[in-house]
């Protein structure tokens, strides 16, 4: 099988790319990223090592470009890692969102169409669903309505959205799996816990905003990559799947582990005023995965942290790299 892995030098499709060539040793797969700020070829050194990897610079809403590739290499399977994906950044700049993750969704399902792609795969987000009070035991399950709240959730929805109409339209062979938060090696020091551990590290002030009480459900980024491969290969063509960790915990919960782990002072916790339109609490039912594909998650929060913080901690160099790129 050839994969398209696009969005590759990134966090969770990096992940996803050393997944592949590791449990599928006769696949071959082609990265295509832009290297925005959140792309980093210094991420993908073991990937270039390896024959069945090569990579593609270039932009997902480059029609001609987009077009050339598919052409030329014939893949199986298309998986769209490729996004702006950081909340804050959408509410600064929302526009650059809506280009990337609706119309460079579009460009690469009309490619998968137009050239055989065998199945086009989108990764979403758990944030498509809105949120929940924190006081509530309900999770989202895949019929939910769609309640995005920021700019970047409500990009994801669109493309999604698109997603299954290219699927009803065009007969496309398409699915979808909207994660819970991730964590685990090479995550930009934008997101929570490799912020948190950078700021630990340099004894510098960890914000953490409003009262820290949201609640996030934390799911190992390799675990989420065993369930996108599991949906490729297994899934139902246009279906969607929830894939949650099960680990529900308050931001302020997950700074105070990591310093906890770091042996570094709580008081270095700033509380800051709230994100605009912060939601509150997610939780996805993923009994769907689970029961169609046998999908669990295999890595235990508190030993797959422990571990995340520890390289963190022996790849200062990786993360000085990438926090050059204005993180």
């Amino acid at each position: 099988m050839k994969y398209l892995v696009t969005g590759g030098a990134g966090f969770i499709g990096s992940n996803f790319i050393y997944h592949i060539l590791a449990e599928h040793p006769e696949d071959r797969v082609v990265c295509l990223d832009k290297l925005t700020y959140a792309g980093n070829l210094v991420t993908l050194e073991r990937a270039f090592a390896d024959p069945r990897f090569s990579f593609v610079k270039g932009d997902i809403c480059d029609k001609a470009a987009v077009d050339k590739l598919f052409a030329r290499e014939k893949f199986d399977f298309a998986v769209n890692f490729a996004a702006e994906s950081h909340v804050d950044r959408s509410i600064s700049d929302p526009q650059i969102f809506l280009t990337t993750n609706v119309i460079g969704t579009q460009v690469l399902l009309n490619a998968s169409l137009n050239y055989g792609v065998k199945r086009f795969h989108q990764i979403s987000t758990d944030e498509v669903y809105g949120d929940l009070p924190t006081d509530s035991g309900a999770a989202f399950s895949e019929v939910s309505p769609l309640r995005a709240s920021s700019p970047y959730s409500a990009s994801k929805a669109a493309a999604d959205l698109l997603v299954m109409a290219y699927c009803r339209t065009y007969g496309a062979n398409v699915s979808i799996s909207r994660s819970s938060n991730n964590y685990g090696a090479y995550q930009l020091p934008e997101k929570l816990i490799p912020l948190t551990i950078q700021r630990a590290l340099a004894g510098e002030s960890i914000p953490v905003y409003g009262d820290g009480l949201n609640v996030r459900d934390w799911l190992h980024v390799k675990d989420h990559c065993r369930a996108v491969d599991l949906i490729l290969r297994r899934g139902r063509a246009g279906a969607i799947y929830n894939v949650g960790g099960g680990n529900e915990l308050a931001n302020i919960q997950i700074v105070r582990r990591v310093l906890s782990l770091l042996g570094c002072s709580e008081s270095l916790i700033t509380y800051v005023a709230d994100r605009k339109g912060h939601d509150r609490r997610y939780a996805v039912d993923c009994s769907k995965i689970r029961s169609e594909l046998g999908w669990t998650p295999q890595t235990d929060f508190d030993a797959g942290l422990e571990k995340t913080v520890r390289w963190y901690v022996k790849n200062t160099k990786w993360l000085r790299a990438v926090s050059s790129k204005n993180c």
